[in-house]
């Protein structure tokens, strides 16, 4: 399991001596707490790494916009580190579908469920979400389920 790694990646930094990581690794694992406290579950829910990987992408997003809004406003230092958390925090991810993976999926569920145009798109969005939410960025998805339905 994915919160396991998580944890294990926490003694092996500390023992390493890696600080930067090891801040990362603590942030992430904050969050996951804070996310069962909201859902109430604990750590024996079935559904347990895809609770991780939301927290984890969404982890992710903020720090994408952070490291664009830091290039912006010329505070390269920040971006970086921003940057380095990303790739701490991506290999806890599962790997993410091509470009091209995530177009074949849209096509596979666009012909399943006979949608034609983009009053099917909530359809296709939803059916996408529930088979590949974790090996995908559903705003770049929303993007591609556009294109194919136009």
């Amino acid at each position: 399991m994915i919160r396991e790694e998580i944890q294990a990646a926490q003694t092996a930094s500390m023992k390493a001596g890696d600080k930067d990581t090891l801040a990362t690794v603590r942030l992430m694992l904050a969050a996951i707490k804070n996310r069962d406290i909201e859902m109430r579950t604990g750590k024996g829910s079935d559904d347990d790494d895809v609770v991780v990987v939301e927290v984890l992408q969404k982890m992710v997003k903020q720090r994408r916009e952070s490291v664009q809004m830091f290039t912006d406003g010329g505070r390269q230092e920040l971006a970086d580190k921003e940057s380095a958390e990303i790739a701490v925090i991506e290999r806890f991810l599962p790997q993410q579908l091509s470009e091209a993976e995530t177009t074949l999926a849209i096509e596979a569920i666009k012909a399943e469920l006979g949608a034609s145009g983009l009053k099917d798109m909530g359809r296709v969005m939803a059916a996408l979400k529930e088979r590949h939410a974790s090996q995908l960025d559903m705003s770049k998805a929303s993007a591609l389920v556009k294109g194919a339905l136009s």
